[in-house]
């Protein structure tokens, strides 16, 4: 689970407000089941900041939420003149979908079960034509880890940005 949090800094708080968030990142990163974390300064203007969290599963997440240490960050960020404007809990496909900077809702799943089906369909087509008939000699878990990592690759990095990017207006309209 991915928790992406906006929040808009005052100009002239940048500062405290960067000490602040990096504090209770790290204080986050702590806890069991955290994976990791993010800060994103601000475009500049009016664009907000954004706190990045990556979790193992909800319940590692609301172990945070719900935590005295995260409580206390809170009681302590008095004058650093910042407000939460949006939070999004991002849980699985739709991070391919999220359009960076943009606290926008992702597409209704079954639009992105359609997207990720175009994505994958070539590259299973393409794979068996061209990569399982080099993997015949491999046992078959090795052969598998070969395919589901070639796979996931294309996936991540070249399919599903391409097929978010051409179905761009009938995902989000």
């Amino acid at each position: 689970m991915t928790l992406l949090i906006a929040r808009r800094v005052e100009p002239g708080h940048e500062a405290a407000f960067e000490r602040w968030a990096r504090g209770i990142l790290d204080t986050a990163a702590t806890f069991p089941g955290h994976l990791g974390y993010g800060l994103f300064r601000s475009s500049g203007g009016d664009a907000p900041w954004f706190l990045v969290h990556r979790f193992r599963d909800a319940e590692a997440c609301r172990t945070w939420q719900e935590s005295p240490e995260r409580a206390a960050w809170f009681a302590d960020c008095e004058g650093h003149h910042h407000t939460e404007i949006a939070r999004r809990k991002l849980t699985g496909m739709e991070t391919w979908f999220a359009k960076p900077g943009s606290t926008r809702p992702a597409p209704p799943r079954w639009k992105m079960a359609i997207s990720a089906t175009l994505a994958i369909y070539p590259i299973s087509v393409l794979g068996s034509l061209f990569l399982v008939p080099h993997l015949t000699a491999l046992p078959l878990l090795l052969s598998s880890a070969v395919v589901a990592c070639v796979f996931n690759v294309l996936m991540t990095y070249v399919a599903m940005p391409a097929v978010s990017r051409l179905l761009r207006g009938w995902l989000t309209p």
